[in-house]
Order: structure tokens, then C-alpha cells, then sequence
């Protein structure tokens, strides 16, 4: 895979080339951007998924929705409607993307919308009589026809943008460069204990400057598994035969977390947002017991007739420095 990564980048130098001009037009205000008159958060990246972006997008609807009407926008990705939606608890992912489901089955108060036109989709939220206050894009880094006020960017500590490439010789979906346009960069996925000499170090790697914050998170799991018969606590599957079902970007994480808790499982892994076929269906419905992703859970509950079919909840968790991002993010918020 390496090698034939190297054979494209001439490719990837073509790409550059591209998204490059297309970023320095809107910079110069020849394409043109839309600002909004409340405030509009983007959380986002500039790497192909695996960021941890919906954590991220829930710390922030957490943070606000006590105090303002909150929306978050998405595009939908994996759906198969076009256009702009609201997001209900009963629908399927199918029809609204698995992620935007999630928070709307996770939080009740907030509206969910998708759409592939952030413009429309922002302008159908503000003409609705309910408007919300605060709209927060899910993956929006790279849509630049709406200009955010607040930007927070994500890389995983095991992806750096600072170590990888452009597309199709990396991952990264436009020039490192792109990093500058965030207020504030978050690693995420790192170890619990990393050092503050390695934070360090990533810091200078990552060339941030000097308006921007770098912060750094891992993944927190819950202590209990969900169902719908309620939640039961992890080490209650260890006298199931468990199988883990993913369909995420990157389960390593989730795969080797499960195993430091002395869980014993095999592991059907599938690609990310991946629509599970009628035959993966009947052959998931043998299965004794499932644990899964929450975002794979929306989408695989109402397909399958088995019983035991359990997910488990993560939640972004700041190794220091929560209390200054959350004051940056309530300030830019009330700054309206």
C-alpha cells in the first residue's frame, strides 16, 4: 500500500495544485464566502475521517445547550435523500446519515438538520419560527461557501496533518497550509499519558501560529453498554460470545480498549458509514451478541431481529485545558 501511495503522487500534486487555488480564491474574496449574523461553529479537519469529529461536536452541543437554542448541521454523509432534512429520533440513517441520527436520538432539545449546501441549510434553520442561536457545522472544514466564526480542527495524534499527504498519496484533503484558517487545533485520540514534552513537540510539528491554541483529548468510555432494555455495565458481556461490529474509520482504538478490560470477542470491521447489505443482515442475525459504536448502533438496530445488540458510548475527554476551550467557545458565542 505504501509503495503504490508513492506512485500517486504526482497525482497528489495535481491535487494540491487544485485545492490550493480553490482556497486562495476565497481568501481573496473572488469566490465568496457568507457570514452569518449568529454565531456558527465549525468542527472539522483536514484529513479523510477518523478524527473524532461527532465526540467533538457533542462536547460543544454539551457546553451550550443549557443556555442557547443549539443546532448542529451536517451533511448527511451516507444517506441516500438529497437536500436539506430535519433530523427526527424515528428516522433512519438511511434517509439522514448515521452521525446526524445519533445526536438527534442523544440530544433532545437541539435541532438536527442535513444538508449538502450549508448555505441552504443554515438559511432553512434561521427561517424557521424556533431559529436557533448557535449553529454548530459537523465536518465543514472544507465547505467554504459559509465562513465560520469560531474553527476548531482536529488530527489524531496517530495521523498527524503534519505527517501526511494529500490525497490520493495521503489523506489530508487539502494543503497543511489549510490549518491556518482554525482558531484552535485539537489532537485527539492521544494516550492518557502522554507528556507535556510530546505535547510539545507535536505543537512545534503541527506550525500553529500565534493566534492559535493547540489542545489535546482522548477518548473516554463509558463505563456501561447500552441496549434497548437499558444500560448494563461492560463486564456483564464477559460471559457472552461477543462479537464486535464496526463500521467506523478506525476500531483500533475501541478493539484495544476492550481487550486491556478483559472483554474476549471476535471482530467483524466493515468501512466506514458502511450500508450493511441484506446478506451481512442475516449473517450479523446469527451472531450471539453484539457490541458495536453508537453511530453503527443507529444504523443496525433496525435491521436486525437478534436481541443482544449493545453499544458503547465515547465522549471526547481534554487531557488539561477544558475549562480554557470551553471559555473560548462561550465567549465567541456571547460575543453576538
Amino acid at each position: 500500500m505504501r509503495k503504490l501511495r508513492l506512485l500517486l503522487f504526482p497525482v497528489a500534486g495535481i491535487y494540491y495544485l487544485v485545492t490550493l487555488t480553490r482556497n486562495k480564491l476565497y481568501d481573496t474574496g473572488i469566490f465568496k464566502s457568507k457570514k452569518y449574523d449568529i454565531p456558527v461553529i465549525c468542527v472539522g479537519n483536514l484529513s479523510v475521517g477518523g478524527t473524532g469529529k461527532s465526540p467533538m461536536t457533542e462536547f460543544v452541543v454539551r457546553l451550550l445547550q443549557d443556555n442557547y437554542r443549539v443546532a448542529t448541521l451536517s451533511r448527511g454523509y451516507g444517506r441516500k435523500t438529497k437536500g436539506y432534512l430535519d433530523v427526527h429520533p424515528e428516522n433512519k440513517a438511511t434517509m439522514v446519515g448515521d452521525e446526524p441520527l445519533q445526536f438527534a436520538q442523544k440530544f433532545k432539545n437541539i435541532q438536527v438538520a442535513v444538508c449538502e449546501d450549508r448555505q441552504t441549510g443554515i438559511e432553512t434553520l434561521l427561517s424557521k419560527v424556533n431559529a436557533p442561536e448557535v449553529i454548530v457545522l459537523d465536518d465543514a472544514y472544507q465547505h467554504r461557501k459559509v465562513e465560520a466564526g469560531f474553527y476548531i480542527l482536529l488530527t489524531a495524534y496517530s495521523g498527524l496533518y503534519s505527517n501526511d499527504f494529500l490525497l490520493p498519496a495521503g489523506n489530508l484533503r487539502e494543503p497543511r497550509a489549510g490549518a491556518s484558517r482554525a482558531d484552535v487545533v485539537v489532537v485527539t485520540k492521544c494516550p492518557e499519558n502522554l507528556s507535556s514534552q510530546e505535547q510539545a513537540s507535536i505543537v512545534d510539528s503541527l506550525n500553529v501560529n500565534n493566534t492559535q491554541q493547540v489542545f489535546f483529548s482522548t477518548i473516554s468510555y463509558d463505563e456501561q453498554v447500552y441496549s434497548v432494555l437499558g444500560p448494563v455495565p461492560l463486564n456483564r458481556l464477559k460471559v457472552k460470545n461477543v462479537t464486535l461490529v464496526t463500521g467506523i474509520a478506525n476500531p483500533k482504538p475501541l478493539s484495544v480498549y476492550l481487550a486491556s478490560q478483559g472483554l474476549s470477542f471476535s471482530h467483524e470491521a466493515y468501512g466506514d458509514h458502511h450500508n450493511f447489505t441484506s446478506s451481512e443482515i442475516e449473517m450479523l442475525d446469527t451472531l450471539d451478541c453484539i457490541l458495536t459504536t453508537e453511530k453503527d448502533y443507529v444504523r443496525l438496530r433496525p435491521l436486525l431481529k437478534m436481541s443482544d445488540l449493545y453499544y458503547l458510548p465515547i465522549k471526547a475527554q481534554f487531557l488539561d485545558g477544558e475549562e480554557l476551550l470551553s471559555e473560548e467557545i462561550k465567549n465567541f458565542v456571547s460575543s453576538f
